[in-house]
């Protein structure tokens, strides 16, 4: 099974595994019972003195990971760790079996272990489980890093997460908050009203957003499928079927490039309601981020990588146009032709490649080129010209829609419009799609003829939003990484 060579901790870790053996006791263990945590313990008797637990007599089970360890004669110490943190252990050979004592002491940091016993404090003034019984669950045959080092290599953490949730506490934390975040974006939308449904993952035909896909083909249809690039459309089928507010939190698939705040497979929060609009999806987001800010973090105004964020004032919103025009002086609502916005483009340094030879195209590759990197404050960038949202409603001025992004420190965060209800309009939208396709766009949609039919039989006007999960975890979390907010990043393979 194992053909490296092992070194002399590894050595000695199997030797200690067949003592166990030896000694009739199983090294990979069985089942048991636990009476309580080190948070239970902590929550509950933290309060009491020494001579008060001493009348108490608490008795406790308790099992754990041995991370610290200490010894000397007939007395020993060490602190176990279970989901919540660390709890010291007492061992004294008087007070449990000879075999118990001869474990505890011939015991390996990593080994898991339970512990039967009463709570004490020491005359340190730890809160500590003496032990009656010391029980071994489960030899560890791999050392742990080193202490004060533990992982360094970020990479080589995220790799062998399993690692860095043993020895890194900010891993743990982040672990446990990621699905509390989740779940307070559930209470968010429950609490509105919204119906949490899900949509498939495998989808005939590319649409709701502009990304390039994974393909898989399935063999008993002979079919080609998509892993979906986002849950827009199944969901906008269930406002024509009459549910009205519906919402999805899930994995969307792309097949992009890999950054700090991007991954191939990565969470987000779909969310359509009935009879609303863009506007009224910038008051349901921005409602949305300050209950996640005073549920998880307690606070809504903190640093993130540097820069006071404050989601306690009203959010910005302002044009996508008059953005362009705070930092450039040029303004594209006077910009009347092709040939301008092109000659602009050339004037400014940036490259137009073929298929976004058109004014929406340009003016949006001027955002991307110098609005994006200023927008730091909670701020709703809106009016996204209609060759990049072809899902969206038309604004009066038919070049933009009712279309808005949420940027927080540089980033986006949620993407909404007022869907585009008119089946006629959105034909010609996917045509136009097709059409960059064959320019060589590979992010363009498919034509969806089945959607086009769900429009067909009437959308109430409609408001949708999305929100990307794993950057707010990132931003509730402190975290710099997307990496470091999923548990299992895509990472390349490395030579073992």
């Amino acid at each position: 099974m194992d053909n490296r060579t092992l070194n002399d901790q590894e050595i000695v870790r199997r030797q200690k595994m067949e003592e166990l053996r030896a000694k009739g006791i199983d090294p990979f263990g069985h089942a048991f019972k636990r009476t309580a945590t080190s948070k239970s313990l902590k929550d509950a008797y933290g309060k009491y003195s020494k001579e008060e637990l001493s009348e108490m007599n608490v008795k406790a089970a308790l099992a754990g990971r041995i991370m610290a360890k200490r010894s000397k004669g007939k007395t020993g110490f060490m602190h176990i760790q279970d989901r919540y943190g660390q709890f010291q252990i007492y061992c004294r050979s008087d007070s449990v079996s000879e075999l118990d004592f001869e474990l505890f002491k011939k015991a390996d940091l990593g080994d898991i272990i339970g512990i039967e016993g009463v709570l004490i404090r020491t005359d340190m003034g730890e809160l500590t489980l003496k032990a009656d019984r010391y029980i071994h669950l489960c030899k560890a045959l791999r050392p742990l890093p080193e202490k004060f080092h533990g992982l360094q290599d970020k990479e080589e953490a995220r790799r062998r997460r399993y690692v860095d949730l043993i020895v890194n506490e900010e891993a743990r934390r982040i672990a446990f908050m990621r699905p509390r975040i989740i779940r307070t974006f559930q209470k968010f939308f429950d609490g509105k009203g919204f119906v949490e449904v899900e949509t498939p993952i495998l989808q005939p035909i590319l649409g709701g957003a502009n990304a390039r896909p994974f393909v898989t083909h399935h063999n008993a249809l002979d079919m080609d499928f998509y892993l979906r690039i986002a849950t827009e459309l199944p969901l906008k089928r269930l406002i024509v079927g009459g549910m009205e507010a519906v919402y999805e939190i899930g994995r969307l698939f792309r097949n992009e490039g890999m950054d700090a705040t991007h991954n191939p497979e990565f969470t987000s929060i779909e969310a359509y309601l009935a009879y609303s609009d863009m506007e009224g999806m910038m008051d349901l987001v921005e409602e949305c981020f300050r209950f996640l800010c005073d549920e998880i973090i307690e606070k809504r105004v903190f640093e993130y990588q540097g820069h006071l964020l404050d989601f306690d004032k009203p959010f910005k919103r302002i044009h996508m146009v008059d953005a362009i025009q705070e930092q450039t002086g040029i303004n594209f609502f006077e910009v009347a032709t092709l040939e301008e916005a092109l000659k602009l483009a050339r004037e400014y340094d940036i490259e137009v490649e073929k298929h976004q030879k058109t004014y929406g195209h340009i003016v949006n590759l001027f955002f991307e080129k110098f609005v994006e990197q200023t927008l730091i404050q909670p701020t709703f960038i809106y009016g996204h010209p209609i060759e990049i949202s072809p899902l969206a409603k038309k604004s009066d001025d038919p070049r933009f829609t009712e279309r808005f992004e949420l940027f927080i420190n540089k980033k986006e965060y949620a993407n909404a419009f007022s869907e585009l209800n008119d089946p006629i309009d959105q034909y010609e939208r996917f045509i136009n799609q097709l059409k960059e396709k064959e320019l060589g766009n590979e992010e363009a949609t498919e034509m969806d003829y089945d959607y086009i039919e769900a429009l067909e039989y009437g959308l109430p006007p409609t408001g949708g939003l999305g929100i990307g999960v794993d950057r707010t975890v990132m931003l509730l979390t402190q975290a710099d990484s997307i990496r470091d907010v999923l548990l299992f990043p895509h990472m390349r393979h490395t030579k073992r």
